[in-house]
């Protein structure tokens, strides 16, 4: 069931919070060996939690009431060490208190069951995680879940939650939601709190929901959001609900597509299914951006200092306890001239700027979530634009440029798009102006309302 079935039965009495929570319990138990999604599996609590649900005497309130959740592991949750997928941090006492956007969704009704799995410190695409192994991808065993939320968006493919939490620095929502087939939201920069969260590059870093409906998405978001007076990082703007406006789909909106590196640097079924999505949507726009493939170089320099200046120490001390892939990555950003860290954030503002003048005459662009479907675990090299590139960073190829201004994103997983793998989804990038998430929501809302959008649980036995 998806969420807002869920709660909207144990609303009414229909079903239980209890019931609701043992499901997603046995599920995670028959399928959690194979897919390798979750670090830790909070039964007791969950089921405690749920036990009071049923008892609410103002359960009818609670949007969430009865909904299972997961947090990817660098979410804070009381009594569990905050691991962000590392080995270093297993020796950290445990967190006393839950992030800001655990209370905040509980406090909506919904139940937390579990922390899940993701590449160390956030660093990757691929979730390949050498501390915790593989979270393979439940359409497919073989192939990768995406990263470096990729324990949040199995989960939800397996239908093990009907909502997980991720994080999102250079593409950690979006590439996991388009390779596993999932609806996945990266907010506006600054829109939700990160209290409780472990940083990967704070000038860059959000938190966003998953789920297999736009509804159950925009249910999730509508209960985090708020200002958060001791989050230095948030906008501190008032709610501005979103699910209120589905029903509005994309009518009066103009959508266009963005051409040039959105293209070039694609396989062809990450253009057919853009190109679905825009013959679905009546456009044949399309918008250029210059500077495109300056604006991913920024993010990634200004990614690599940032992560790397939060674990000097430990790359000092520890260094080897990292993983070897994100230590060598780690310590190259430490020795990054500041020049040009300082040139990148010049890029950075000016690709902004461009942007702010597309979206004065377009509400929405649409672009692919990924260069490709999910390869397979361990694929070293993909062939791209006639250029062979390294796989697991080429897989942010299209969502580091809009990660490095911060824009809203909804990514919306289509199938059958590569005809010999017709069982792997590919996602398309709805991205909207600062602010407003509810465009996005909106289009992604059409698209399912279409047929053309569609998160179905995977087959696992």
């Amino acid at each position: 069931m998806k969420a807002v079935e869920i709660a909207a039965q144990v609303r009414s009495g229909a079903l239980s919070a209890s019931s609701a929570v043992q499901s997603s319990l046995a599920r995670i138990a028959a399928t959690e060996p194979k897919v390798n999604a979750f670090t830790a599996v909070l039964a007791e609590r969950a089921l405690r939690r749920a036990a009071q649900i049923d008892k609410h005497t103002r359960r009818a309130e609670l949007s969430l009431a009865g909904v299972p959740f997961a947090v990817k592991n660098l979410f804070d949750v009381a009594g569990l060490p905050t691991l962000a997928g590392s080995k270093i941090e297993r020796d950290a006492p445990p967190a006393t208190r839950d992030a800001l956007l655990v209370r905040r969704l509980e406090a909506a009704g919904a139940i937390l069951v579990g922390a899940l799995n993701m590449d160390e410190y956030a660093y990757g695409f691929t979730t390949e995680n050498t501390h915790y192994g593989p979270t393979r991808n439940p359409h497919d065993l073989a192939r990768i879940s995406g990263g470096s939320s990729g324990g949040s968006a199995a989960a939800v493919a397996a239908g093990q939650v009907p909502i997980t939490l991720g994080s999102d620095t250079n593409g950690s929502i979006r590439v996991p939601s388009s390779l596993c087939g999932t609806f996945g939201l990266k907010p506006t920069y600054g829109r939700l709190p990160r209290l409780g969260s472990y940083p990967f590059a704070a000038s860059l870093d959000h938190l966003g929901p998953f789920a297999r409906s736009v509804a159950d998405l925009a249910f999730a978001y509508d209960a985090m959001q708020g200002p958060a007076p001791d989050d230095p990082h948030c906008a501190q703007r008032p709610p501005e609900p979103t699910r209120t406006q589905l029903d509005a789909r994309a009518e009066g909106l103009r959508v266009a597509v963005l051409g040039g590196w959105f293209r070039e640097m694609a396989m062809p079924e990450a253009t057919a299914a853009v190109d679905a999505v825009a013959q679905a949507l009546g456009t044949s726009r399309l918008v250029e951006l210059d500077g495109v493939d300056r604006a991913r170089a920024a993010a990634f320099l200004i990614t690599n200092a940032e992560g790397a200046n939060l674990h000097l120490a430990d790359l000092t001390r520890r260094a080897q306890d990292f993983e070897p892939l994100s230590r060598d990555r780690f310590l190259a950003g430490a020795l990054l001239p500041a020049a040009w860290i300082v040139q990148a954030q010049r890029v950075r503002h000016a690709f902004a700027r461009q942007l702010a003048r597309v979206f004065e005459t377009v509400d929405v662009l649409l672009a692919p979530a990924t260069p490709c479907v999910a390869p397979a675990i361990g694929t070293e090299w993909l062939e791209i634009d006639g250029q062979r590139l390294p796989a697991r960073p080429s897989l942010g190829l299209l969502t580091q440029p809009i990660s490095c201004i911060g824009l809203p994103v909804v990514t919306v997983p289509l199938w059958g798009m590569n005809p010999a793998l017709p069982h792997l989804p590919i996602g398309v990038q709805v991205i909207a102006a600062p602010w407003r998430e509810d465009h996005a929501l909106r289009v992604a809302a059409q698209l399912e309302s279409l047929g053309l959008a569609a998160s179905p649980a995977a087959a696992l036995q």
